[in-house]
C-alpha cells in the first residue's frame, strides 16, 4: 500500500475516532473531535497531492478516496443533528446527493466507463468540510469557555455565519450533483 492510500485509510480510522469523540459525552469530547476532524481534512488534501506528485494513483485510491470523503462528511453531519447544529434535512440532502452520484459512478462502471471527480465537486467537499469545522469550533469554544459571557454577546454574528456556511454547503451540494447528473445523463437514459 503506497503513502497516498495509507493517508486515505488513516482518514477512515480518524472518522471512527471522530464519531467516538463526538458521541462519547467525554469532557472535552467536542474539542477532541474538532482536532481529529481537522487532521482528517488535512489528509483529504494530502492523499490527492501525494498521489499526483509522486504518480501513486491506484484503483484503490480512485475508489476509496471519494468514498472515505463521503463517509467522513456524512458522519460529521449526522453527529451535528442531535446537537441542534443543523436540521436533519440538511444532512439528508447532502447524503442523498452522495448516494446518487455514487450510484451513477457504479452504473458508469458497469458500462465500462470511469467518471472522474470534477472541480465543482471538490469545491463542494471543501465547503462541507469548512461548514463542519465551523460548527465544531463553536462547540469547542463553548466547551472550553463555558462561563465566558463575552462569547454570548457575539451570537448574532455566529448565527449569520452558520446560515452562510449552510447555504453555501447545501447550495454547492445540490448544484454539483445536478450538473454532474446532467453532464452524464446518457448513462442513465432508459430505452
Amino acid at each position: 500500500m503506497n503513502w497516498a492510500n495509507r493517508l486515505t485509510t488513516a482518514r477512515f480510522f480518524l472518522t471512527i475516532a471522530f464519531v467516538v469523540a463526538m458521541t462519547s459525552g467525554w469532557q472535552g469530547g467536542h474539542t477532541i473531535a474538532l482536532a481529529i476532524f481537522v487532521v482528517a481534512g488535512i489528509t483529504d488534501y494530502l492523499d490527492g497531492w501525494v498521489a499526483r506528485k509522486f504518480s501513486m494513483q491506484t484503483p484503490f485510491g480512485a475508489l476509496m478516496d471519494p468514498l472515505v470523503d463521503k463517509i467522513m462528511t456524512a458522519a460529521a453531519f449526522i453527529c451535528l443533528i442531535p446537537l441542534g447544529a443543523i436540521p436533519a434535512w440538511v444532512a439528508i440532502v447532502i447524503i442523498s446527493r452522495e448516494f446518487v452520484i455514487t450510484g451513477l459512478r457504479l452504473l458508469a462502471g458497469s458500462q465500462g466507463r470511469v467518471l472522474a471527480a470534477e472541480a465543482i465537486g471538490k469545491h463542494k467537499t471543501g465547503w462541507q468540510i469548512a461548514t463542519i469545522i465551523f460548527f465544531l469550533i463553536e462547540f469547542s469554544v463553548a466547551e472550553l469557555f463555558p462561563h465566558l459571557e463575552e462569547i454570548k454577546k457575539y451570537r448574532f454574528v455566529s448565527d449569520a455565519l452558520e446560515k452562510v456556511f449552510l447555504v453555501a454547503a447545501v447550495g454547492l451540494t445540490i448544484y454539483s450533483g445536478a450538473t454532474y447528473l446532467w453532464r452524464h445523463r446518457d448513462i442513465i437514459q432508459v430505452d
